[in-house]
């Protein structure tokens, strides 16, 4: 069987220190740099007022007393549940009582709301322009360059992946071009981030686009949302809990477990 011929393409040397570092050091001082602008520009969150508070630990409560049910006794569970489904379909939690039933404020009216918003904008802006500026520089200085060779094999699905911005059909796909390794830096810096800025970091952009294209939990306390519904929804939910407890039968289990 005739061997494949391997491809050799003769490049400068000094390509590898005068592409692959500038990119790797810039994307690691902007993500740095991204970090603290976000900090700056990131406003403490208002305290909550006490009605606003108590009915967000109601709704929590609630909550964890449908998951963690099977710890309690019988009567300690029902006396629990029929209190708490009570005060929901009451409204004895919410924080406006009145507006009972009726639709929800418009959150473009809601000072907190606005301020949520525009942090999200603020954090958007502060990853895209950036983003921006980094791929121009690219394009213009280091496009269409090949600057690496990955020394193991890969298929010819991860051409279109590691060779953007080099329009050559017949390469191998382990070779590297210079926009493709921007990208690689943008998705495999976490690591990096984690070890300057620590865990909690605004700088690592692939937690936050995995975030943002992950699929989104609904928005308990968000802007927009119905406490009323939210509440007559949680009781439901604990009505039809059929009660059983970890206690059950644990004479009959012990004495299994020693007679093995």
């Amino acid at each position: 069987m005739a061997q494949v011929p391997v491809q050799t393409i003769h490049r400068d040397p000094q390509l590898f220190y005068w592409i692959l570092f500038p990119i790797t050091i810039v994307m690691i001082l902007t993500g740095i740099l991204r970090h603290y602008a976000t900090v700056l520009m990131s406003s403490a969150p208002k305290p909550l007022d006490l009605r606003s508070t108590r009915e967000q630990r109601s709704l929590l409560h609630g909550i964890s007393l449908r998951s963690n049910f099977h710890t309690l006794s019988p009567r300690s569970f029902h006396t629990r549940r029929d209190t708490i489904i009570t005060a929901y379909e009451s409204g004895a939690y919410l924080k406006d009582p009145e507006r009972k039933g009726q639709p929800p404020a418009n959150p473009m009216t809601d000072p907190s709301s606005m301020d949520g918003m525009m942090g999200m904008m603020k954090n958007q802006m502060a990853m895209i322009i950036p983003n921006t500026l980094i791929m121009s520089w690219i394009n213009a200085f280091f496009s269409g360059y090949v600057i690496m060779k990955l020394p193991f094999p890969l298929t010819i699905k991860f051409k279109s992946m590691l060779q953007a911005g080099v329009g050559t059909k017949d390469m191998d796909p382990r070779w590297m071009s210079s926009i493709s390794w921007y990208f690689l830096c943008m998705f495999g810096l976490q690591s990096v981030f984690n070890f300057l800025l620590g865990n909690d970091n605004a700088a690592s952009q692939m937690a936050q686009q995995m975030g943002q294209m992950g699929p989104q939990a609904p928005q308990m306390f968000g802007p927009g949302a119905d406490p009323n519904k939210q509440f007559l929804t949680e009781a439901e939910n604990l009505a039809v809990i059929e009660h059983h407890s970890v206690l059950d039968g644990v004479e009959q289990r012990l004495l299994e477990g020693i007679r093995v």
